[in-house]
């Protein structure tokens, strides 16, 4: 069998979207569930390429879970760094191009301005560190053919994710509070999906270069002002949502307070940024009622 496109970790809410923007530009794609592929195995690594013979793969399979991986950081890295290196290695014995999806929790978060696709690394978690160790492998081993896509505050129809807790919430809570001191890019999988599939599609053309590109959605807010427009797009009352502080959230691993990104290469591809988040949410809500 023989595919134009391999979707790793296809189950998943980002997994999901990028096959249906490749079925509606009718591209040949196989995806691969974490059950179908472990990109940590070398060997099943091997034998889904040969299998597939792909033009381009873009991986979606990640360890994603931020807290956990500050007690599992060593489990967390075999999947977010060996993983990507793997698939880089057999890119590289058969020629094929690799999109690889990462985050912003790459950076330390202190910025007062949008990180630039160039700017220095610093992550402040083992999450960050596993991701960026994903990076790495994928940009040494594919200088020509590498893509580190970084994107963050994901949201889609095909998981849970914030959008859907702050839908069922305001259905039984009067009030809530949200984290207000930490800005960032609310970005819809659809959004992403896209432009990972036109960036794959420039790659084969040869009119992307290589390298990092930031998918988020263009614009910035915090938790708290996400919220609110979601209430609002909703028709609830906004006055609702509470500002309060990440002190009030304690978790293990660290949130970046400042995680917007620049988004200044995509037109060096000839691909428009994605859109302003509220846009896009608008756009999305209909579709993220309910439980997936």
């Amino acid at each position: 069998m023989s595919s134009s496109w391999l979707v790793t970790g296809s189950g998943g809410m980002l997994g999901q979207d990028v096959l249906a923007r490749l079925a509606r530009d009718g591209e040949s794609a196989v995806g691969l569930d974490r059950k179908a592929l472990d990109i940590t195995d070398a060997d099943a690594v091997r034998r889904a390429v040969e299998e597939h013979s792909p033009a381009v793969i873009v991986n979606c399979a990640a360890w994603t879970a931020v807290d956990d991986a500050e007690a599992q950081e060593d489990e967390a890295l075999r999947i977010n760094g060996d993983g990507p290196r793997l698939l880089a290695e057999a890119c590289a014995e058969h020629g094929i191009v690799l999109l690889q999806v990462s985050t912003d929790y790459v950076f330390d978060g202190v910025a007062g301005a949008p990180y630039q696709e160039d700017a220095p690394t610093g992550p402040r978690s083992a999450y960050g560190r596993t991701k960026l160790a994903g990076e790495q492998a994928v940009l040494s081993l594919l200088p020509g053919t590498g893509y580190v896509v970084r994107t963050a505050w994901l949201y889609g129809a095909g998981g849970g994710n914030f959008v859907r807790t702050m839908i069922k919430l305001e259905g039984v809570k009067d009030t809530l509070d949200v984290v207000d001191d930490q800005r960032g890019q609310p970005t819809w999988t659809a959004d992403l999906a896209d432009r990972l599939v036109r960036l794959g599609q420039g790659a084969l053309a040869g009119t992307a270069p290589a390298g990092v590109y930031h998918g988020t959605s263009g614009g910035e807010t915090t938790w708290f002002g996400f919220t609110r427009a979601i209430f609002e797009g909703l028709g609830a009352d906004p006055e609702r949502v509470r500002p309060t502080t990440s002190a009030a959230f304690a978790r293990p691993a660290p949130r970046p307070a400042y995680s917007v990104l620049g988004h200044d290469r995509w037109t060096r591809a000839g691909i428009e940024p994605i859109r302003d988040w509220r846009e896009a949410l608008a756009e999305a809500l209909p579709s993220l009622h309910g439980t997936p």
